[in-house]
């Protein structure tokens, strides 16, 4: 039965929450506040100048303030003019100020979330990974951000300005004319329901846009990584058409929405011009005493008012947006990060490993991957694990990193268990070479003194690859050991790719190697060079082989034959092949598909 899903936030508290991040620029924020507030008041001004305009028609040289004995001689004809040409500085000044310093908030929170959420990835277990596709994450720092600081910033804008220059107009009417701008008031539920409705319909098709944003970029990037598959196996079409596929959707998603938006736009403007057609019916029919110019100045002020108003419920589309991207940056943010309740800090251990009773399922699943599984190796001593796809080899060795947590059972390094080690003390002592190589396009130094060994002396580098047999073929690339690998390693071979992260490993000198199918992608002379180096390296450290070549598991101080999560034989080369059990029946297949002075990969050991 699957747990109820959390109750979604409110918009409210999700747009709180996402203000939060607009603290550090408080003060750029309020400037820009300061400079829209400008703008907004220059609306009712333009508007009431046209009062004097108007009356100035039948008088030009009127005085502007009767009566009053310092600005009594400004003439209409004088002072209109110019009065419009200072209105327009001013609102100059605000427009300046207003965007100039909402695009420094705006940008700078685009950065700061996108590294928030980087850094947050970075702190996450194993486990959120392999529940999430990699498109949707990169697509939550790509276009969910870009989403939410519309709504944090952008929307602001429309809300501040637009909103004051509605409250200007509203008042100066207020003050010209009371009654009739009673009248326009009614409107304003209407308006309100309207706003309403069409929020949670634009907050739903948010949703459902960046869900389908994130399909789009996961099979972009599936493509991309995979473009050799692709092509070897002629899937050009069925690529094509899936990703026309996740295109389309989401573009029917965004017109969907656009929808709404067309429909709700021309229905808010009908209402608002039915009060306005009221109120000029009104001012006709109720005139009154009021000079032209008066009535001039009113109606144009009446009629600037449904700009703001469709442009503030239009707002609503940009905020739900961003909202909506937000309520998923947030459900990132609060997942829980991989835990680490280890206090002891060690420089370095001796090595020696010992797994207690360890038993393991991984989330959500009832079935045991690991079924009490025991065995000792001393520092210096090297343990291979043999068995079929499933058996749970790797599974182990990511175990003792704790890139999964177990619960039953006990895995100890020098009698430490790896859960009182503070994550960060436990991986400096091990070095993990899996067959899945990960290189960084970088260059081949940066990639063998990567992290916690960048810096390291050049010369130390060139050992590590000497020692690796990398430097032979590194020394003849173009630039050396500063020739840019490509992304993931493209530029190079299989076999190279495994040979410089190996060197990587060698570089760390941890006193716990573990090799998870790390010589797979080698051919046999690279693996002869390899095994000569392994044969040195091992003799300082305990050394954990999974699924290596028999060449490998024959050297090996215990070979631990698993099959459905236990160990079902344990020994060494010679000792196994006596019991003529399962490890016999795995070696004896093993040189049946292939020649035995040229073993084949293991594939049925892996």
């Amino acid at each position: 039965m699957s747990s109820p899903e959390p109750k979604a936030q409110s918009t409210l508290a999700i747009y709180f929450r996402l203000l939060a991040y607009v603290r550090p620029y408080a003060g750029l924020f309020i400037l820009s506040i300061v400079g829209f507030l400008i703008f907004a008041s220059t609306q009712p001004m333009l508007a009431y100048i046209l009062k004097y305009f108007v009356d100035g028609l039948a008088n030009p040289e009127a005085s502007l303030f009767p009566g009053n004995p310092y600005l009594g001689k400004l003439q209409l004809l004088e002072s209109v003019p110019l009065l419009i040409v200072l209105i327009a500085v001013w609102q100059g000044v605000g427009s300046y100020l207003g965007n100039y310093f909402l695009a420094r908030v705006s940008l700078g929170l685009v950065h700061d979330l996108r590294v928030v959420l980087f850094n947050k990835l970075l702190d996450l277990p194993n486990s959120y990974f392999d529940k999430n596709n990699s498109g949707h994450l990169i697509s939550r720092i790509t276009f969910n951000v870009t989403m939410v600081t519309g709504a944090a910033t952008d929307a602001i804008k429309v809300v501040i300005r637009e909103g004051m220059t509605v409250i200007f107009l509203f008042c100066t009417l207020l003050w010209m004319n009371w009654k009739l701008t009673l009248v326009m008031v009614a409107i304003l539920p209407v308006i309100g329901l309207m706003v309403n409705s069409t929020s949670k319909k634009f907050r739903k098709q948010s949703k459902k846009i960046q869900v389908s944003m994130g399909n789009v970029t996961h099979v972009a990037s599936e493509t991309i990584h995979g473009y050799r598959v692709v092509r070897s196996f002629g899937g050009e079409t069925y690529e094509k058409v899936r990703f026309r596929d996740a295109s389309q959707s989401n573009t029917d998603k965004q017109l969907t929405m656009t929808k709404t938006g067309a429909v709700y736009t021309p229905m808010l403007q009908l209402v608002t011009y039915s009060a306005m057609a009221v109120v000029m019916f009104l001012v006709l029919y109720l005139r009154g005493d009021a000079s032209p110019g008066e009535l001039v100045a009113y109606i144009t002020m009446a009629g600037l008012l449904p700009k703001p108003i469709r442009q503030l419920s239009e707002v609503s589309s940009t905020i739900q947006k961003g909202v909506a991207g937000a309520e998923s940056i947030f459900e990132q943010l609060d997942e829980p990060a991989e835990v680490d309740r280890g206090t002891v800090e060690r420089d370095r251990l001796d090595g020696r490993l010992e797994v207690r009773n360890l038993s393991f399922s991984y989330p959500n699943s009832e079935k045991k991957v690991l079924d009490d599984i025991s065995f000792v190796v001393e520092p210096g001593q090297m343990v291979a694990l043999v068995g079929r796809s499933g058996s749970g080899k790797s599974t182990l060795a990511g175990l003792i990193p704790r890139f999964y947590q177990h619960e039953h059972g006990q895995i100890l390094l020098d009698d430490v268990q790896v859960q009182d080690l503070t994550m960060r003390s436990l991986r400096r002592q091990i070095a993990l070479v899996t067959q899945q190589v990960t290189l960084f396009n970088d260059t081949v130094t940066n990639n063998i003194a990567y992290g916690d060994l960048a810096g390291a002396p050049f010369e130390e580098v060139k050992r590590a690859a000497t020692e690796a047999y990398a430097d032979e073929f590194i020394i003849k690339m173009p630039q050396g050991y500063e020739t840019l690998v490509g992304e993931n390693g493209v530029l190079l071979s299989g076999g190279q790719r495994q040979r410089i992260a190996i060197a990587r490993a060698l570089l760390k000198d941890a006193p716990l190697l573990i090799l998870d199918e790390a010589t797979s992608a080698l051919d046999t002379e690279s693996e002869r060079h390899i095994q000569a180096a392994l044969d040195h390296v091992v003799q300082n450290r305990t050394t954990l082989v999974i699924a290596h070549r028999l060449s490998t598991i024959e050297k090996a101080d215990l070979i631990l034959v698993m099959d459905e999560g236990k160990i079902v034989e344990r020994g060494s080369h010679a000792q196994l092949l006596a019991l003529n059990g399962y490890y016999a029946r795995l070696h004896a297949k093993e040189f049946e598909e292939g020649d035995e002075l040229q073993p084949t990969h293991a594939t049925d050991l892996c």
